[in-house]
């Protein structure tokens, strides 16, 4: 198993190099043949001013470092597009809130084949944890060996390592929306003071300013920072609409796992007292 887990560790790293270096590929010729194409200037040159109502050209006055925007925003789609995917698979299909309350009811009745059943139905990581429950409730009925107390402490240890095998994979990549969050922002602000560097430049130079370079400046600062805004934008509220996600998976799993464990209880009480 641990052989299996690096192993999906290593291939897990190796796709985000690759994602972040095909992004970065990607945008450079964004950057170059679809931004920086001459149709989008005055007289089709890319040193003058953006032909008016393009938007293109004016997003390419905002310089090179508008590149590794648009690298980051390829990347967080990339990975909105990656975590919808696997959270709607973890989440099974059926709600969560539902099928907790489905195998609460099943579990009152006592009906464990059924289920196991609702399980396979399920999928998902609620499912998997619920039915690993089940199997381990199924044991250590079985055995005779061992007190009620050592049994409802195996049913409960063999229920955290499921939830913790699931929760990683409901976590996975979260890091790098809140990252770019972060990052996207920060290099918007770079592109803005670079910008503004580049205008007070023009306007130092000896003589009449210069006015192109004064309003390349203030392009490239005022087109970076709507950059890193809208990206970082998109990127928290995808990351919290993700996280309520999670928040509602791993509480469905909670709520089964404890009604798994006061089943078992209630029913050794119910035969001892017997």
């Amino acid at each position: 198993m641990k052989r299996n887990q690096n192993l999906r560790e290593t291939l897990t790293s190796t796709l985000g190099v690759a994602v972040m270096v095909s992004a970065l590929i990607v945008a450079y010729f964004i950057y170059h043949n679809l931004l920086g194409a001459p149709d989008n200037f005055v007289g089709g040159d890319i040193n003058k001013d953006p032909v008016e109502g393009n938007y293109l050209g004016v997003i390419h006055k905002g310089g090179p470092i508008v590149i590794v925007q648009i690298a980051f925003l390829i990347i967080l789609l990339t990975y909105i597009i990656e975590r919808g995917i696997s959270l709607t698979r973890a989440s099974g299909k059926q709600r969560s809130k539902a099928f907790a309350n489905k195998i609460k009811s099943l579990l009152g009745s006592e009906d464990y084949g059924a289920a196991e059943a609702a399980c396979d139905e399920q999928k998902g990581s609620v499912a998997n944890v619920v039915k690993k429950g089940l199997h381990s409730y199924s044991e250590a009925t079985e055995d005779q060996g061992l007190r009620t107390e050592e049994k409802a402490f195996r049913i409960k240890r063999e229920l955290e390592e499921a939830t913790h095998l699931e929760v990683p994979v409901l976590e996975k990549n979260m890091i790098i929306l809140s990252t770019l969050a972060s990052i996207a922002t920060l290099v918007g602000l770079l592109g803005t003071v670079t910008g503004m560097i580049k205008a007070f430049a023009a306007l130092a130079r000896a003589g009449t300013p210069d006015a192109v370079g004064l309003a390349g400046g203030i392009s490239q600062a005022l087109v970076t920072t709507a950059l890193g805004i809208s990206t970082a934008a998109v990127a928290i509220v995808f990351y919290n609409f993700y996280s309520n996600v999670i928040d509602r998976v791993t509480y469905s799993i909670d709520e089964t796992n404890y009604a798994i464990l006061n089943h078992f209880k209630a029913k050794s009480s119910t035969h001892n007292n017997a």
